[in-house]
């Protein structure tokens, strides 16, 4: 929106504005319209004498109403801001139009502004189309570059990418910030023009250079991605600042990640913490959880649960679904809020349906055990496939484990759920694996692919595996008969509580020769 602007010639120094006050407040009192418009912006800017609103009202209504359209015009910017009068858009339109129609630029691009938006008037994209046209035609950047959205977006006119390219370049060559930026986005996407990456951050920078908020975001945002340009942190943090400085929640939210992660910077935990929560309380998500994690676990905070809840309630309510599974976790353990299982499995439901992969598990986990919620068998089969489909090891374990154990039981199929878990190094998985291959279970019987994911998951701490590991090594089936290596996994099976382990060590050193057993005493003491 437009505001008033000043009268040519108007005084500069407050000895001039006492001494201009009085000679125009002479000529307004003898009806001299252009005097009492001068009067009124005396008063709406206190110029020469103290503001006064409702003062500038009364001086511009008896200007407009001798038909002077910067009167006009400025009554109409006073009853839409509610100044010096009860805010009145149907008003604001109604001055507006006096102006508009004798050619007035400035009303024309605000009157255009409200049939856009709907304001005092019922929205009429044609209208605005035609409002903005007519202060376009006369040079106002604001109306070119609003033209500009319009073609681009097909609003109250047929969508024309190349009739919008040219009133954002009109509007952008008078310097107009929004429309540089507009600019500089259809040329770093090729939209309506060839991709034009240099032509992109020459009409980025000029935005930026200006104050514009968006803009800044997006050099910045460059300079921290190393697209188009290289990379530079440093820089990074100055177009993020100078945005942040504005409120602009996402600069301050990337900003805070570069300070808390140290990329090309030193880390600055502290001065992270403080753009976290300027971003949060501007409403980021992301900053919000963010924010929540450090209330959580008490880092460059100290710990407070409660506050942790608070910050991830904010953004769980606007969707995210990562500060939807930590609120979950939180109800879950009872931590900073009541115990509240119902509560958790609500907010699990709610990141699942979103696709987070941890809460999709952790749901299936609860409708398996009825924690929260009915115990429900299918459907925790189905949060886990949902998972499981995403790669997530333990998942697929869990798919595999069901398919095994149901009513409809199909081991071929729990197999194959197996092997994708054992693949990606899961040590149950691996075992179970090994279990099928052995006993040909769900699949054929493979002795040496038995032995292989024994060791797989025997190598990571699994007992049993370990158990069997060693039998196979003594029997030397699936692997070359070694009581040396039959006796070092059997040894830490028993180490790990596995019953059967002791006394089957017992037989396996009993068949050992000397030269064994000095070869396994050698290796207890080297480890």
């Amino acid at each position: 929106m437009n505001s008033a602007t000043a009268p040519a010639g108007a005084p500069v120094s407050s000895e001039r504005h006492t001494a201009e006050y009085l000679r125009v407040k002479g000529l307004a009192e003898r009806g001299i319209a252009s005097a009492q418009h001068s009067l009124g912006f005396m008063y709406a800017n206190g110029q020469g004498v103290p503001r006064n609103d409702a003062m500038a009202v009364m001086w511009y209504r008896e200007a407009a109403g001798a038909g002077l359209s910067h009167a006009q015009y400025n009554l109409g910017v006073m009853y839409q801001k509610g100044q010096g009068v009860a805010q009145d858009h149907a008003e604001a339109i109604d001055w507006y139009a006096r102006a508009a129609e004798q050619g007035y630029a400035p009303a024309q691009y605000n009157l255009g502004w409200l049939y856009a938006k709907g304001q005092g008037v019922q929205a009429d994209a044609g209208q605005a189309l035609h409002w903005f046209g007519q202060a376009a035609a006369q040079g106002d950047p604001g109306a070119q570059h609003n033209l500009g959205m319009m073609y681009e977006g097909g609003k109250g006119v047929a969508q024309d990418l190349d009739a919008a390219l040219a009133w954002y370049r009109r509007a952008a060559d008078q310097g107009y910030a929004r429309a540089q930026f507009a600019l500089a986005l259809r040329y770093d996407s090729g939209q309506g023009v060839e991709r034009d990456a240099a032509q992109a951050l020459e009409w980025l920078r000029r935005a930026a250079e200006q104050g514009h908020a968006p803009a800044q975001f997006n050099l910045a945002l460059r300079y921290d991605k190393g697209q188009d340009l290289e990379q530079d942190s440093r820089q990074a943090i100055a177009w993020y600042e100078r945005a942040g400085a504005q409120g602009h929640a996402s600069s301050q939210f990337n900003l805070a990640l570069i300070l808390d992660s140290g990329h090309g910077v030193p880390r600055d935990e502290a001065a992270a913490l403080t753009w976290y929560r300027r971003a949060a309380e501007r409403g980021h998500a992301g900053a919000q959880d963010n924010l929540g994690l450090r209330y959580e676990h008490g880092q460059g905070v100290e710990r407070d649960p409660a506050q942790a809840a608070h910050w991830y309630r904010q953004a769980a309510s606007q969707g995210l679904p990562a500060a939807q599974y930590h609120l979950a976790q939180l109800f879950d353990a009872g931590s900073g809020v009541e115990h509240d299982p119902a509560q958790a499995a609500e907010w699990y439901q709610k990141a699942a349906e979103q696709g987070h992969l941890r809460a999709q598990f952790d749901l299936g986990l609860r409708y398996e055990s009825g924690a929260g919620v009915e115990q429900d068998a299918a459907r925790a089969l189905r949060w886990y496939l949902r998972a499981a489909e995403q790669d997530y090891a333990p998942a697929q374990h869990m798919v595999a484990t069901m398919l095994d154990r149901s009513d409809a039981a199909n081991p071929v199929e729990a197999t194959r759920w197996y092997r994708k878990a054992a693949d990606a190094g899961h040590a149950l998985a691996q075992f179970a694996l090994a279990l099928r291959y052995d006993s040909a279970h769900g699949a054929e019987r493979d002795y040496e692919a038995a032995y292989f994911w024994y060791l797989c998951a025997a190598r990571q701490g699994h007992a049993r595996a370990q158990f069997n590991l060693g039998v196979m090594y003594a029997t030397g089936q699936g692997a070359a008969r070694d009581l040396v290596e039959a006796h070092a996994w059997l040894a830490r099976a028993a180490g790990s509580g596995v019953a059967a382990a002791g006394p089957y060590l017992k037989r396996v050193a009993g068949r050992m020769t000397a030269a064994q057993l000095a070869q396994v005493q050698g290796l207890q003491e080297a480890a």
